[in-house]
């Protein structure tokens, strides 16, 4: 009991301040899919966090089966996985498959994600307007 006791103490004192170490974090994923006319068999994830009281957005990409190099991706939204919307969120490059990042997204946008009305596209020069999606939901 008296260890139990010694590790809450220390765990408490470890993120005194940080208001933030006690925010909520949500879970998200998305798997690549082919999209529009794309004629490839693209693969990967998209692997997310959202604090739900900073709306700070952490996530990492990996892709693979593209026609060729990224030249821009983007969180898209808000749509259901039959739709199609404008960009939310750029990601920055260079793009190569297992890019980190970190945003601060709009409180809109945070529900958008939470709603699983969100995804990411990876546009090429073969496919411009995109042609790996990833539909952004609430993981296990």
């Amino acid at each position: 009991m008296r260890l139990q006791k010694i590790l809450m103490l220390a765990t408490v004192g470890l993120f005194a301040g940080q208001s933030a170490a006690f925010a909520k974090t949500v879970d998200l994923i998305g798997q690549f899919q082919t999209e529009g006319m794309a004629k490839t068999a693209p693969s990967g994830l998209v692997v997310a966090k959202l604090n739900t009281v900073t709306d700070m957005l952490s996530y990492s990409v990996t892709y693979a089966g593209l026609s060729g190099p990224v030249l821009a991706a983007h969180f898209h939204g808000p749509a259901k996985a039959t739709g199609n919307a404008g960009v939310l969120v750029p990601i920055p490059g260079p793009y190569m498959s297992g890019m980190t990042g970190e945003v601060k997204v709009k409180p809109a946008v945070a529900k958008d994600l939470l709603e699983g009305l969100t995804y990411v596209n990876l546009h090429t020069a073969a496919d411009p307007m995109g042609e790996a999606r990833a539909q952004i939901e609430i993981g296990d």
